[in-house]
């Protein structure tokens, strides 16, 4: 639509000739039920929204923001304006402004089914239907007419008609109870919130399943602080929610943010939705977090689960200060509300519940796409340059979130933990209810640090690239270190060389158990391209130099030839659980660089990871095994590295403690690489009830892991995959059925699902994002191919049609990562040479998937390097 993608120009121009002083939003969503078509397409809701702002030039022109099919009216000062002249879709013109404006615009706007917007589910298990909003960064204005930008804060009160026995929130509680508004309808009021950004205000409505408790804490003044807390549900996942657990998060985290930050929870209530069709994790709104409901789980799941689900939790709570009551003024400076809210959740975790090795999980799975993420030729300093809103949109990444995080855990190391935590505080209390940019975090964080945080900043937030951080070291004749020394080094496209405070552990293995102990340890600034550790000259020699133990920087770490060939063979001996998990990412870091054969790596993911403790890492451990297999192995090897795989993971999963998370694991890395007929006969007999492993609980969410290998192997076909929806014909058995379907070996099959979601845009955003997933199977790559060419003629089209979250979800889907050879990586240099005009959104997209397909080839040159060499 025209205007849609707004610049970071016409956005500095607008807050410079505007304040906004309050909205009243008056939606009615009473059409939601309306039985079939309302006779409108699409379906669309009422909304009328009035807006007081102050102009700094009288008689100057603007615009507001608004996505909808239709405007019934424009009010401007009491003067009518003819919508048609004024609104071309996406805003609406205003001239001739006074110093003291009034606006209000009634509109039609339209139900979504991507889950931006005000998004509209129904559920197949009662019909129920269920609203939510999510408008990160700019959906805002497709519920109601808005100044779309962070910096233009307003205090927000809320009016919704909607079916009178429905739950409905908004962030200020409600005042009173429901007043009765005729046919079954009711009218819900909500206090005025303080002022916040629009991106962040909210409706939840539906017959939701709530839950209630309360928070209280004395103050350091002596007054007290209640917060009524409140978790939902849809109904039908109300036997599956665990809100007891949900809430001792919650007061865990308000405890500890209470106790760090000295500044009340701004907000009121806290009441947390989790909903369907979710893109995204979860969203800051304050007073009303919203969740995606994935996170109510309908079966048994492992302790990383509930940690993951801690994390975002108190993510979400972190925001409240450091986003919702203190918010960036353009998207340039998202990271001063994400890299924190990432890092305090990994923080709070560790500290306030019973999750205390979040680190572990952190510096395996979080900093992974970081690394991931900062290797790309998109990569960024944390503090980016956004244009535009779509520009906005692609950097909720891994340099976002999980980098900026790991700078801010490598800062405490650096600042010291008080000098942070004092300088959070006075930014609190210095920007309450305003708008902030990097100076003013820097401003806080020198008057409490006393070091030179420009400089500081320059190194870790205004360049990008990950350094390497490899140790060197000497030996006397008494076979003692006479010097030890961390080498760095940069890419060449991004040349920086940081200040690293790290710690080096030296380890070796004792007598008589064997087990791999650290015996020494120093802490050093590490600083340019060689830094030499005085602290450890005279130490016994080590089998292991760990650079980075303690995870206390943000880097990739690599080893001498000693220590690599320690970890070779004594890998599961390394007694520390963080030790041993910073030691496999770095190994999966040679492998994606090409440094170590994919073989090889698998090979130690088969001898290693039956002993691995930690349940977090093992998953990941998982996932990289399988994408080493996928996608950096040898072709001609995947195979015989299959079968290996299907053959470690069933004799793990026969091992594993009965009713473990492990056993659930390996029950479920087994689905993934199953493929011999033995395989899957297995997997037939655990879902058919002939063939059991002791305490293998196969719940229904086990059941469909189970069926998609089936399915795409060809030994499931439709009618199976059927007759298991109708055991759960629900939300989540509709996802995972259309998720089976779209895995079968099959070319009608494949053109079905290719049309789907391609030509057609009937699907939701959850059945977008389960037809992608079923589509791509590694096994399927012949089918695949005439995909290639033709993924190329449509993502223009796709980009210009489709929302920015479904358009985002087919190029990143569909790409043809499986078409693992020249000819596609040719393809895609020959879409972005004849393309240079095409949005520079779409064009990072692809350049991203290329450089990763790029990757990936050079990552099977080294392992075919590999075969005939006796390792496997």
């Amino acid at each position: 639509m025209p205007g849609e993608n707004l610049t970071r120009d016409e956005a500095r121009e607008r807050a410079r000739l505007l304040s906004v002083d309050g909205y009243e939003v008056a939606l009615d969503v009473r059409s939601a039920v309306a039985p079939g078509d309302d006779g409108e397409q699409p379906r669309t809701f009422g909304s009328t929204t009035t807006i007081r702002f102050r102009c700094a030039e009288p008689g100057a022109a603007t615009f507001v923001d608004l996505v909808a099919p239709a405007v019934a009216s424009v009010v401007l000062n009491g003067r009518e304006l003819d919508p048609a002249a004024v609104f071309d879709g996406a805003r609406i013109t205003l001239d001739g402004l006074a110093a003291e404006n009034v606006l209000t615009v009634d509109a039609r706007c339209a139900y979504s089914r991507t889950g931006e917007g005000l998004h509209r589910f129904a559920d197949p298990e009662d019909g129920e239907v269920y609203l939510y909003t999510q408008y990160e960064p700019a959906d805002a204005r497709r519920v109601f007419a808005t100044f779309e930008q962070p910096d233009l804060k307003a205090p927000f009160r809320f009016t919704v008609t909607a079916p009178a026995d429905w739950t409905v929130l908004g962030n200020g509680a409600a005042e009173g109870g429901p007043e009765a508004a005729g046919s079954g309808s009711s009218v819900w009021r909500f206090a005025e919130t303080r002022p916040i950004s629009t991106y962040i205000t909210a409706v939840v409505a539906g017959p939701y399943h709530v839950e209630r408790n309360h928070y209280r804490r004395e103050l350091p003044d002596g007054s007290v602080l209640e917060v009524p807390l409140g978790a939902l549900c849809r109904r039908s996942l109300a036997k599956h929610f665990d809100a007891d657990d949900i809430f001792a998060v919650t007061k865990q985290g308000l405890d500890f943010f209470h106790e760090h930050f000295d500044y009340p929870y701004p907000f009121g209530k806290y009441d947390q939705a989790f909903v369907p069709e979710y893109n995204i994790g979860a969203m800051e709104n304050p007073g009303c977090v919203t969740f995606r409901e994935e996170f109510v789980f309908r079966g048994k799941v492992t302790r990383t689960a509930y940690e993951h689900r801690a994390t975002v939790i108190l993510h979400e709570m972190a925001h409240m200060w450091f986003g919702d009551l203190v918010t960036m003024e353009w998207w340039d400076d998202l990271w001063l509300k994400e890299s924190f809210a990432d890092f305090m959740g990994a923080f709070s975790l560790v500290e306030a519940t019973r999750f205390q090795d979040g680190w572990i999980t952190f510096a395996n799975r979080r900093k992974s796409w970081a690394y991931r993420a900062d290797q790309l030729p998109s990569t960024h300093p944390v503090t980016a340059d956004i244009r535009d809103l779509e520009d906005a949109k692609l950097n909720f990444d891994g340099i976002t979130y999980a980098k900026g995080a790991s700078v801010l855990k490598q800062l405490v190391a650096y600042a010291g933990r008080e000098a942070f935590l004092e300088g959070a505080r006075r930014y609190f209390r210095r920007h309450a209810y305003g708008n902030t940019r990097l100076e003013h975090l820097l401003e806080v964080l020198e008057e409490t640090s006393g070091r030179d945080m420009a400089a500081w900043s320059r190194a870790w937030l205004e360049t990008a690239g990950v350094n390497v951080l490899t140790p060197q070291a000497t030996y006397g004749a008494d076979g003692r270190i006479t010097e030890l020394a961390v080498l760095q080094e940069a890419s060449e496209a991004h040349p920086e060389l940081r200040p690293h405070r790290v710690a080096i552990g030296l380890y070796r293995r004792t007598e008589p158990a064997g087990a791999l102990v650290r015996y020494a340890r120093a802490e050093t600034d590490v600083a340019g391209p060689r830094t030499v550790v005085g602290e450890l000259a005279g130490a016994e020699r080590p089998e292991l130099i760990l650079v980075n133990d303690e995870d206390l920087t943000y880097c990739k770490i690599r080893f001498d030839e000693v220590s690599l060939d320690t970890l070779r063979e004594h890998l599961g001996d390394l007694g520390d659980p963080l030790a041993r998990a910073l030691c496999w990412s770095a190994l999966w870091n040679l492998t994606r660089d090409g440094l170590m054969p994919a073989r090889d790596y698998l090979d130690l993911v088969l001898r290693f990871t039956g002993q691995e403790s930690d349940i977090g890492v093992l998953q990941m451990l998982h996932a990289w095994a399988r994408l080493a297999l996928t996608q950096y192995a040898a072709r001609e090897w995947r195979a015989e590295g299959s079968a290996a795989l299907a053959e470690g993971a069933l004799r793990e999963l026969r091992m594993a403690e009965p009713g473990s998370g492990h056993q659930l694991a390996w029950a479920r890395f087994f689905a993934s690489v199953a493929s011999s007929p033995a395989d899957l006969q297995l997997l037939e007999g655990l879902l058919a009830g002939t063939a059991q492993i002791d305490g293998l609980d196969v719940d229904q969410e086990l059941r469909w892991t189970f069926l998609e290998p089936l399915a795409a192997l060809g030994a499931a076909d439709a009618s199976v995959i059927g007759a298991e929806l109708a055991r759960d014909d629900t939300a989540s058995g509709r996802r995972h059925q259309v998720r089976c379907l779209a895995a079968r070996p099959s070319a009608e099959v494949k053109a079905r699902a290719w049309a789907d979601v391609v030509e057609s845009d009937r699907l939701s955003n959850a059945l977008v994002e389960a037809t992608i997933a079923g589509f791509g199977q590694p096994e399927q790559r012949g089918l695949l191919a005439p995909y290639a060419p033709r993924y190329f003629e449509a993502i223009e089209r796709i980009w210009r049609e489709r929302s920015i979250e479904i358009a985002m979800a087919i190029v990143r889907g569909l790409y043809p990562a499986l078409q693992d050879d020249e000819r596609t990586l040719a393809l895609s240099r020959s879409w972005l040479d004849e393309h240079p005009e095409a949005p520079p959104a779409l064009r990072r997209l692809v350049l991203e998937e290329h450089d990763e397909l790029a990757r990936a080839l050079r990552a099977q040159v080294c392992d075919a390097g590999a075969s005939g060499t006796g390792r496997a």
